[in-house]
């Protein structure tokens, strides 16, 4: 059995504008997904996830006559189970120059899932660099990211960005901004994150986004201003000293950008009564700024605070189901023991 892992991570700035174009900040979390893989000597992918916060299942697929996972199981968690682990497993079978390559797949998370934290993303990239290992081969980091980007941009009709994939693969902080993606140095930040439990449809956000900016011309300055903001964040993060704890100023300044930005991303439509109510506990706490992260609608919020306040404050916010400190994963995908 071979394993890999890959992290989650957090906005700082940037999602939905970066769909169009504009620069996005994103941070890998020490929060993993952990996907193994044997190989199997006929067609069919067995996949069992047993530890995702969702009740745990097992699928299998594939052969000549089947047309359909056979499992019965809602829909949705059909979709969940094979859509991104079948396109991952694709990108696969394409490295490895074997299109009917058979595999047994394990995934445990301990990333909520649709919570903003990019765990389809570190799924497909933990997944790839596990099935083709499998085989007795290695693949780049970059590639991998690539690769990743192609299977999420599959499932999500191309509206996809390579932010959570790069992030999730290469680790650290990235800056991505359409095909150009690279890692930034960054300090050690104190995140806290918040999450209500939920998970937003991110295919029906981004479409929504999009047709709110194709309907007012309002809507399209909104999403230019979320990059010029996040410039200004990748300016402030670019002038730290990333071996040092970052001072007072620099976290008021972050964190203003990152209020600025929530404010942004709510006159989008994509925030929700629980993250707003999230966002301004953390802010009540004298949190340095806080603000959702993902496609939004429910999830996850992320604040800064280098005290405890703010994790005590999320805890008893109403409808907050679980709160904690992140740390920065210096490390993308791995392999594990």
């Amino acid at each position: 059995m071979t394993t890999s892992s890959a992290p989650g991570k957090v906005y700082l700035f940037g999602e939905h504008a970066v769909v169009y174009g504009e620069p996005a900040v994103p941070c890998a979390i020490e929060r993993r997904a952990r996907v193994s893989v044997e190989p199997r000597d006929d067609h069919r992918v067995r996949v069992e996830a047993d530890e995702l916060t969702l009740d745990g299942f097992t699928v299998e697929w594939g052969g000549e006559t089947d047309e359909q996972p056979d499992v019965d199981v809602p829909s949705t968690l059909v979709e969940a189970a094979t859509g991104y682990v079948d396109e991952a497993l694709g990108q696969a079978r394409d490295a490895l120059d074997d299109p009917e390559a058979g595999f047994d797949v394990t995934i445990e998370s301990d990333i909520p899932l649709g919570g903003g934290l990019g765990s389809s993303a570190a799924v497909v990239v933990a997944a790839i660099d596990a099935a083709v290992r499998s085989r007795g081969e290695s693949i780049d980091p970059e590639e991998l990211a690539d690769r990743a980007y192609q299977a999420e941009s599959t499932v999500q009709g191309g509206e996809a960005s390579r932010a959570d994939t790069y992030c999730s693969a290469m680790g650290g902080a990235v800056r991505v901004e359409g095909d150009d993606t690279r890692p930034i140095e960054a300090p050690e930040l104190p995140l806290v994150i918040g999450y209500d439990g939920g998970a937003g449809d991110t295919g029906e956000l981004v479409a929504g986004v999009r047709a709110l900016k194709e309907e007012y011309e309002f809507a399209a300055d909104t999403v230019e201003t979320i990059g010029d903001l996040t410039r200004e964040g990748e300016q402030l993060l670019a002038e730290a000293d990333p071996g040092e704890e970052p001072s007072p100023v620099l976290l008021d300044e972050l964190g203003d950008l990152m209020d600025f930005n929530h404010g942004l991303l709510s006159a989008l439509g994509v925030s929700s009564r629980s993250l707003d109510r999230m966002v301004w506990s953390a802010r009540e706490a004298e949190a340095e700024g806080a603000k959702l992260t993902g496609a939004g609608g429910g999830g996850c919020i992320v604040a800064l605070d280098r005290t405890q306040a703010t994790r005590r404050a999320l805890e008893y916010s109403p409808g907050c189901e679980q709160a904690f400190r992140a740390e920065l994963a210096t490390e993308g995908v791995r392999a594990e023991e």
